[in-house]
């Protein structure tokens, strides 16, 4: 019960459920518009969010729905889809790419006004606390456009895939030269923090603090919340839990393959002497026959 009075005194924390919604669902349009655009710098600028159903359903009854945490369209006609998505999955490049071509498909003009095949903007937008990537555990920001695999141009730029790898971020708060250094950052350590620090811009997040003390929720509010965290940490359990049995196991299965490679070269030493039986080499070797004959066949296939 201490345990969670404790962390109940930090803010809300960005990355549970609720607070991801606390924080940029429609109330605080303002927070997720500054930063859809530290993320598109230089690339396009945000000026309103409408927010829309984030559920999107399948071209027909029996294809499965899609849920998205945030989808918002912009002044301009631009669609964003934005997720923060805890645990990895399989096949999250397709996932992706599933969920924004339904929306293409239902954007698309129907009739006669489809003849010019104009589509607005879409941008699927991800923040992810796992690695898409486990040999590179540097590259913290992924943006993918159709592009010439030659020479890299555009070729159609009204489709865009972001996605920030929370657990690559590792920049001290001395250096975070960039407004999206800063989201990442604050994103990471946010349920730390009890007020606004310097190296943080104040024009941009000041609002984050003052929305995010728990004081600010009812009682209800505070029960969602409570539960969000509680779903959150379940599946931090669940994953430790996971890490270390597939530890314990790779252990296991390493010694196995050690007393299994260990045979193997009594094995083959003895069947190059060529001077004992397969059941005497098996008796030798304390293994089965079998084994034996297996041995044996990919030696006559070096050959």
């Amino acid at each position: 019960m201490m345990m969670k009075q404790k962390k109940l005194q930090q803010n809300i924390d960005i990355l549970s459920d609720f607070g991801w919604k606390w924080y940029f669902g429609e109330e605080n349009k303002i927070n997720l518009i500054n930063f859809l655009n530290s993320l598109l710098e230089g690339e396009h600028v945000v000026k309103d969010l409408h927010y829309i159903n984030v559920e999107e359903g399948g071209e027909d009854s029996g294809k499965r729905k899609v849920v998205f945490d945030l989808r918002c369209v912009g002044e301009d006609g631009e669609h964003f889809l934005v997720e923060m998505q805890l645990q990895n999955q399989n096949f999250f490049f397709d996932r992706a790419v599933t969920y924004t071509s339904r929306t293409i498909s239902r954007l698309a003009k129907k009739g006669r006004e489809g003849n010019s095949y104009e589509l607005p903007s879409v941008y699927f937008v991800a923040v992810l606390r796992f690695r898409l990537d486990k040999t590179n555990l540097e590259k913290y920001y992924y943006s993918a456009k159709i592009v010439d695999e030659f020479d890299n141009e555009v070729l159609y730029p009204k489709l865009s895939y972001k996605m920030l790898v929370l657990p690559n971020f590792n920049k001290p708060r001395e250096a975070l030269p960039t407004l999206l250094d800063q989201w990442m950052y604050l994103m990471k350590h946010c349920h730390e923090m009890n007020q606004l620090v310097n190296y943080l811009d104040k024009r941009i997040f000041s609002r984050i603090f003052e929305i995010g003390e728990l004081a600010n929720l009812t009682p209800a509010e505070k029960m969602a919340y409570i539960s969000s965290l509680d779903r959150k940490r379940d599946y931090n359990n669940t994953l430790a839990f996971a890490k270390q049995e597939a530890k314990a196991e790779g252990l296991q299965q390493g010694k196995a393959e050690g007393v299994e490679q260990k045979s193997y070269e009594v094995v083959r030493n003895l069947l190059i002497a060529n001077q004992f039986t397969v059941a005497e080499i098996a008796g030798f070797a304390t293994v089965t026959e079998e084994f034996v004959e297996e041995v044996r066949a990919g030696l006559s296939d070096k050959k």
